[in-house]
């Protein structure tokens, strides 16, 4: 396995991103020397940490965008057979006990949205991990009218929070952002504040992209 420098310029940032175009996550993995996971059990978030590795990322799990010289978050889109988002996509942790990130400005998720690579990937079940192609990267960052969306689900979404009704959030609140619960199982558990305003226990949440957004964003 080897390591890649991390990109020390947007235009180099695409440049690499564009020499994916056409490729397979297989070509990619071998030519890093990096295995290929055996059964799709063990593939979850694997596409995403080889384009990470190859493109030269180093935020790691840190909360900050993915290219930290350039402010550039990376995102990868699994598309189906129809070429289309197959799911929401994850952006952030949602800060239930965090006043740094009461307004929209300083928030960390716009922080993430700022400026986003995506990085369409195809993730149809009947082709092999091994065979998907990676598609034409895109560097987008939110247009007036895409921001004024984000940030209105944004306010309703914290304002529910801060009243004590993250309980009574559901993938129904939101026309672009939803909140979902992000934990890999109920153990997990952060302080939050209930109705009541007394401190409790709940399970971590997380900002996701609704697919109608970012099928929008890819079909320019």
């Amino acid at each position: 396995m080897y390591t890649v420098s991390p990109p020390q310029s947007e235009n180099e940032l695409m440049a690499r991103a564009a020499s994916l175009s056409g490729k397979s996550l297989g070509q990619i993995a071998r030519q890093m020397g990096i295995l290929i996971p055996p059964s799709p059990r063990q593939a979850k978030g694997w596409a995403g940490a080889l384009m990470e590795k190859y493109l030269g990322a180093t935020a790691s799990s840190l909360s900050e965008p993915d290219f930290q010289l350039l402010g550039v978050e990376l995102k990868t889109i699994p598309l189906g057979r129809n070429h289309l988002p197959k799911e929401s996509t994850y952006v952030c942790t949602v800060p239930l006990n965090d006043k740094r990130q009461a307004r929209w400005e300083t928030s960390n998720i716009r922080r993430k949205l700022a400026c986003v690579l995506w990085l369409p990937i195809e993730a149809d079940k009947a082709i092999p991990l091994a065979q998907r192609r990676i598609g034409r990267a895109l560097l987008w960052r939110p247009d007036r009218e895409q921001e004024a969306a984000l940030r209105q689900d944004w306010q309703e979404l914290m304002d529910m929070i801060r009243m004590g009704e993250l309980d009574k959030i559901s993938s129904r609140h939101g026309s672009y952002l939803q909140i979902r619960p992000k934990a890999a199982n109920a153990k997990a558990l952060t302080r939050t504040v209930n109705a009541a305003g007394e401190a409790d226990l709940t399970l971590p949440r997380g900002f996701y992209l609704r697919p109608a957004f970012t099928r929008r964003i890819l079909q320019g």
